[in-house]
């Protein structure tokens, strides 16, 4: 029987870039960087999360044909592909630092039953939204 979700992929266009991104704007640490012949196997996490890796994943075999690859590469290099919550103790404080380190703009704020939510403009081509 399945028991949780381990892994997921986010696809990117350079992953040393998206490394880079996740580790040093957003904090995450690295957990596997090996390469496999022609595939590098790039996971990232949060610190605190240590059963939970995000793959990042360049488009191309063995993982998905040619095909697939550039449509997944066109769709990520205009910053339309991608899509995941992330959880945080304090969402206001969170979006003002996230604000000054990463993004340039806040597509949205909600708040409702659910919390205070905010919705980040995406940074092309590392898988980040």
């Amino acid at each position: 029987m399945i028991k949780r979700i381990s892994h997921t992929p986010v696809w990117v266009l350079d992953q040393d870039s998206a490394k880079k991104f996740y580790t040093e704007k957003l904090g995450f640490e690295v957990r596997t960087d090996a390469t496999m012949d022609d595939l590098r196997w790039l996971t990232v996490g949060p610190k605190d999360q240590p059963d939970f890796e995000i793959i990042l994943a360049k488009p191309g075999p063995p993982m998905v044909d040619d095909e697939a690859a550039k449509a997944i590469t066109a769709l990520v290099a205009r910053g339309q592909l991608g899509a995941g919550a992330m959880e945080t103790d304090d969402c206001q404080r969170t979006y003002e630092e996230l604000t000054k380190k990463v993004f340039s703009s806040c597509r949205s704020r909600r708040t409702g039953r659910m919390g205070s939510r905010r919705s980040f403009a995406t940074t092309r081509g590392t898988g980040s939204a």
